[in-house]
């Protein structure tokens, strides 16, 4: 449902990143290759990048999510509801950032991919 919408909202948000961040750095991914670094080399740095973006998203979630947890808590408590009690455990949080990461280089495969596919040549004309 509204999980599944979220996921893949933010999955084509950080793919938009990483094809904007691809074409404003073209010029230095053509230094990059002209100075010899490999198409893996080139992917690998977009792919991380795009997975930091995942969890940095993961993370913000993870802190809004215990954030209103608590608020439930604290309101069902001052509404006489002693039973609610909010509990987010390390093995869920560890999870919860692993998969944003993962969705995050899945969502950046492509222009990772299209970034280390440039030609030199074409990269260092690019204005």
């Amino acid at each position: 449902g509204i999980g599944a919408i979220s996921l893949l909202v933010g999955g084509v948000g950080i793919m938009n990143t990483m094809y904007t961040s691809v074409v404003e750095r073209t010029r230095e991914i053509g230094i990059y290759k002209a100075l010899g670094a490999e198409n893996n080399t080139i992917l690998m740095l977009f792919l991380v990048e795009s997975g930091l973006i995942g969890v940095i998203g993961g993370l913000i979630g993870i802190v809004l999510g215990f954030g209103m947890a608590i608020m439930v808590e604290i309101i069902g408590k001052e509404m006489g509801v002693g039973l609610l009690h909010a509990w987010i455990s390390w093995e869920l949080t560890v999870f919860a950032l692993l998969f944003s990461f993962s969705i995050g280089v899945l969502a950046g495969f492509m222009p990772s991919r299209s970034a280390s596919q440039m030609d030199p040549v074409d990269a260092l004309r690019h204005e």
